[in-house]
């Protein structure tokens, strides 16, 4: 999590109420529940797979799995322990056990600091925030990333996207994706599109991805609101459909398989920008739990 003192004091103007706007709050002891937890561990935590803290390292805290190879990356100082730095850089790891077992349901969550870097003359490119890799391509089984390459870097609208590559009964592959819609025509609005802008752009804020197998419902999240454009939601016709993953498998954080491989095309490039406490379910996290674990995350609990 990664939230300064002016993001969490501006917190109180959306509802919360916290006991200070100190610069370290951490551990949250002296704060109130939030929907009846105490602490981001305890959301979900029967079903967490994997969470990165990223203190001063790269390594995995449930399995201890530490990075294979680390590219660009340093750690700084925040309001709850460090955070990853990323320029021009990756973290890239080896296979975790519970993440190379197909999960037919997931969500993600992570802090994310990114900046659209496209525009007029510019050399835009995305930025794969985070990526369980799929064997010989750059789009993972799980992509969480942002199409920064689509807006000039001044433009604080950012856009956000979930991304899965599913493995049909026959070897075949589905792909799925779901992303917020800064502005939808009036054609689209009329056929039940809703726009998001999710102005991040630069600023540190709060991502989730979740995907449902039994409603094949793909959702993204921006602070504790959902932010996706319902109209592109629903997938597979509303009909059950589970993650299925091609293996082997591994997590990668700020980069594309295929750039660590040696195979990248010219816009799959490291990240430049920061994260931090990523975390992985292996089940749906619903809607009121996603914003009290922003809620928490942000008081650095």
């Amino acid at each position: 999590m990664k939230t300064i003192k002016i993001l969490v004091c501006a917190l109180i103007a959306s509802g919360f109420v916290f006991t200070s706007c100190g610069d370290d709050d951490e551990g949250g002891n002296n704060l109130p529940p939030v929907g009846g937890y105490n602490s981001a561990d305890e959301i979900g935590a029967a079903d967490l797979v994997a969470y990165w803290p990223l203190d001063g390292n790269g390594t995995e805290q449930i399995s201890g799995t530490a990075p294979s190879n680390s590219v660009g990356a340093t750690y700084a100082s925040s309001t709850k322990g460090q955070k990853l730095v990323l320029t021009n850089g990756y973290l890239n790891f080896p296979a975790i056990a519970s993440l190379s077992t197909t999960m037919p349901s997931m969500t993600i969550s992570l802090w994310a600091k990114v900046t659209n870097n496209g525009g007029p003359g510019a050399d835009g490119h995305p930025a794969m925030m985070f990526q369980l890799s799929k064997p010989n391509d750059w789009g993972g089984n799980i992509n969480l990333m942002s199409e920064t390459g689509w807006y000039a870097s001044s433009v604080d609208t950012l856009i956000v996207k979930g991304f899965v590559k599913i493995q049909t009964a026959g070897g075949g592959e589905s792909g799925q994706d779901s992303r917020n819609s800064p502005k939808p025509s009036a054609e689209d609005i009329a056929a039940g599109h809703v726009g998001n802008a999710n102005k991040n752009s630069g600023q540190w804020a709060h991502y989730v991805i979740t995907w449902d197998a039994t409603t094949a419902m793909f959702k993204v999240y921006a602070n504790g609101q959902k932010i996706s454009n319902p109209a592109w939601e629903s997938r597979n016709g509303g009909a059950a459909l589970g993650l299925n993953f091609f293996t082997p498998t591994r997590p990668i954080i700020g980069t594309f398989a295929t750039v660590i491989d040696g195979t990248a095309e010219a816009w799959q490039r490291p990240m430049n920008g920061e994260i931090d406490e990523i975390r992985v379910w292996k089940k749906v996290i619903n809607d009121a739990d996603i914003n009290f674990l922003y809620q928490l995350e942000s008081q650095g609990r």
